[in-house]
Order: C-alpha cells, then sequence, then structure tokens
C-alpha cells in the first residue's frame, strides 16, 4: 500500500521544497514545525481526522491554501503529508523509543548544537487542537516529561525560564530531554486514547424496545426503526 511507504529522501525534498516555495502561504509550516505538529497528533489524548488538523498546515489564517497549479498537484502534495504523518504513527506503533524528532542543527562556538524550537511549536500547536484534552498529563505524575516542550514551544513562557531557552547549550540539552521524553508521554495516552474511543462508542443511552422511536415517527422503538434489527 503506497500509504505505509516512508518518504523516500527525494520526496521529502520535494515536499520541503512545497512548503518554503512562493505557492504556499507565508504562514504554511516547515517540515520540522510539520513534524512536531504531526507528532502531538499522533501520540496525544485523541484520534484527529485530516479534515481537522490539515488545514492547519497551510497557517493560522481562516481559508489559507496553496495556489496549486492543479489538482495533480494537490493530491501529490497531499498525499506526501499523509504518509509524513504514516511514518509517525507506524513508528511509535512499532518501536517509540527509535522515533526521531526532525530538529534543525546549528554551530555555535565550535559546537553542532539542536534548534527544537521550531519542532517544539509545532507540537505546541497539535497540542492547541485540543487543549483540554491535554489538561490531565499536565496533572499527572509524568507531569515533568512536558516541561521540555513547554518551554521551547509555548508562546510565552515566565522570565526567569528564559535563561533556560535562550542559551544555545541549555536549549540544546531540552531538545535532547524532549526525544528521551516521547516515547513515554506515547505511553502515557495510549491506555487513555483507546478508553476514549470506548466512551464514544457508549456514548448514546441503550433504547429500550417499548420506548418511542428516536427517530421521531412517534411510533414505539420495536415498531419502527428496532423493527429492522430483530
Amino acid at each position: 500500500m503506497q500509504l505505509e511507504q516512508p518518504l523516500t529522501e527525494k520526496e521529502f525534498d520535494e515536499l520541503d521544497q512545497f512548503l518554503l516555495s512562493e505557492r504556499s502561504p507565508e504562514d504554511a509550516m516547515t517540515m520540522d514545525t510539520l513534524h512536531g505538529y504531526l507528532t502531538a497528533i499522533a501520540i496525544g489524548p485523541e484520534t484527529i481526522m485530516p479534515a481537522e488538523w490539515l488545514p492547519r498546515v497551510w497557517g493560522q489564517e481562516e481559508g489559507a491554501a496553496p495556489k496549486w497549479k492543479n489538482a495533480k498537484e494537490e493530491e501529490r502534495i497531499i498525499n506526501l503529508i499523509m504518509r509524513f504523518m504514516n511514518e509517525v504513527l507506524i513508528t511509535f506503533e512499532v518501536a517509540p523509543k527509535e522515533f526521531e524528532p526532525l530538529y534543525c542543527e546549528h554551530e555555535h562556538k565550535g559546537q553542532t548544537l539542536i534548534d527544537a524550537e521550531a519542532w517544539c511549536w509545532g507540537f505546541w500547536e497539535g497540542m492547541e487542537l485540543r487543549p483540554g484534552s491535554w489538561e490531565p498529563i499536565w496533572k499527572s505524575e509524568v507531569a515533568e516529561l512536558m516541561r521540555p516542550l513547554y518551554l521551547l514551544g509555548a508562546d510565552e513562557i515566565e522570565e526567569a525560564e528564559l535563561p533556560l531557552v535562550e542559551d544555545p547549550v541549555k536549549a540544546h540539552h531540552l531538545a535532547l530531554e524532549i526525544e528521551a521524553n516521547l516515547p513515554a508521554i506515547y505511553k502515557y495516552w495510549l491506555p487513555l486514547r483507546k478508553a476514549a474511543v470506548e466512551t464514544v462508542r457508549h456514548e448514546t443511552p441503550k433504547v429500550g424496545r417499548n420506548d418511542d422511536c428516536p427517530c421521531g415517527s412517534g411510533k414505539k422503538f420495536k415498531k419502527c426503526c428496532g423493527a429492522e434489527t430483530t
């Protein structure tokens, strides 16, 4: 199945170049931001459908979208994004400890350091799709795992915390902490994510055979929609 194939280096570059091109909205996510965004969606508390998360890839502005050459190009780029997401999902499902965030690197005083800010900003954007659903982890026994993501991804942090992110070496170590923490964050949400699906499934109260049919016909359930299931 094509969707399960990881992006080749050529395809990765193709998507990267499109996101940076003039035909992509100015506020569109870059590859590192997109990877963080998809990671939050993949490992978080709720399953979120592409119809909801995909528009945000192109920016915060309502209705923002690329200037597609044609329908074929749109299909191609969307397919690449979906396969990029699938890579994230499969890695966490099969080997979460092997997951590698797509960080940038930069030179600082002769050292090669990681710059995770764009990736973390994307992760934060993913959490913002369901801020209420993420709340339990901040109050849990693993809350400390989220602190590096907060420091590098949140729009605003405390003034006293700024030295932790403004120092490139300290920011580098925060990035390494995030990579180490992600499998545990995934593990925290995994059983709760499954439970949420079960809850939705049983949300509607069971209709008794002698109750009025919920379709509004005025008939008893057993003589209306219920008759079809007996």
